[in-house]
């Protein structure tokens, strides 16, 4: 059964599609077009697939009515068995576009491991773990590619950075953020004592294509003035270099290189979306820097989310409650039982927006 939050919220949403189509159809389109258009575009293919799922409730009721007819009742057993099975694949497709991660899912990602507590077995591990990646991705048909690393003193890497892309990849490797943890015996160990040491991972999605950078005329405040060169002359008697402020943020930019006071702000307004363009992208790296603190933790030997036991073969997903006996396996790249859980679990999560 679908969640009745998340039923109210794709109602809105169709009745929202609905209102997009009669402004955009209208001559002057209600203004902020652009936005609407944008706004449309994402909605109408979830509308589309709640739209599906709504007809194939209404097929799974009408073969239900039918069931105990004496001639059509198996014919509709059989039927109803098969729409039930395409509703819970309409249904989980549904959920996984409804993510608020779903956009970032298609990009490539950055890979980053890191030794925390253990010392030289954490850098150790940490290697192991690039391995593990790095063979689970190249078997699901990503490319991995290592961009920076420092090496540890007796082997390993205490920070290893590679890029995965292909496929999806960020949506393949987004459960793995987290404190990954290992109890095992050392190669160092003399006396065959068990070890526990952490390693950080944190995937980070890619940046996307450049924000799209709308600059509304009610939004510019627009000046002229008298361009001017070296020692104050001017340039010419007219006014034609021009400054543009974007008001909502502040930045702003000017031309007075053209004597064409509409090719100077032409001009201008290119400047102010390239800045504009940066200050966002520079807000989104420190907001991806605040993510990675999130995604792995403290590195501390208590806060992980998985944890790697070699002496038992024992691998835990600690935040999911599953266990496989098959280390070994997991350690070759073997990881799809432990991640398709996790994507099971989140679909089963309310957290989805509109």
């Amino acid at each position: 059964m679908m969640n009745p939050n998340l039923a109210k919220k794709l109602s809105a949403a169709e009745t929202r599609l609905r209102e997009l189509e009669k402004e955009l159809a209208s001559p002057s389109g209600g203004g902020g077009a652009g936005e609407k258009q944008r706004e449309y575009g994402r909605l109408l293919p979830l509308v589309e697939k709640w739209r599906l799922l709504k007809a194939l409730d209404e097929k799974i009721a009408e073969l239900d009515s039918l069931r105990d007819d004496p001639d059509l009742g198996a014919m509709a057993r059989e039927e109803k068995t098969a729409a039930e099975s395409e509703r819970e694949k309409r249904l989980s497709e549904l959920r996984r576009a409804l993510s608020p991660a779903a956009e970032a899912d298609a990009r490539d990602c950055f890979l980053e491991i890191r030794a925390a507590a253990g010392g030289n077995e954490s850098c150790l591990f940490a290697a192991d773990l690039l391995r593990m990646y790095s063979r689970w991705a190249e078997s699901r048909g990503r490319k991995v590619e290592h961009i920076s690393s420092t090496a540890g003193e007796v082997g390993g890497w205490k920070e290893i950075i590679s890029r995965v892309s292909g496929g999806g990849a960020y949506g393949m490797m987004k459960f793995e953020s987290g404190a990954h943890r290992v109890q095992r015996v050392p190669e160092t160990e003399s006396q065959g004592r068990v070890h526990t040491s952490v390693v950080t991972v944190a995937v980070l999605p890619e940046a996307g294509a450049e924000d799209h950078v709308e600059l509304r005329p009610q939004d510019l405040k627009v000046e002229t003035f008298r361009a001017s060169g070296a020692g104050g002359q001017h340039v010419n008697t007219t006014d034609s270099a021009v400054r543009v402020t974007h008001i909502p943020s502040g930045v702003s930019a000017e031309c007075q290189d053209d004597r064409s006071q509409h090719k100077n702000r032409e001009r201008a307004l290119s400047v102010l979306r390239a800045r504009i363009a940066e200050a966002r992208r520079r807000e989104r790296q420190e907001k991806e820097a605040g993510e990675r603190k999130r995604l792995v933790g403290s590195g501390e030997r208590s806060d992980k989310i998985r944890t790697y036991n070699y002496p038992q073969n024992r691998v835990t997903d600690h935040r999911i409650g599953l266990t496989l006996h098959k280390l070994p396996a997991v350690m070759e790249g073997d990881l799809d039982e432990i991640t398709l859980a996790l994507v099971r679990a989140d679909e089963e999560s309310d957290d989805f927006v509109v």
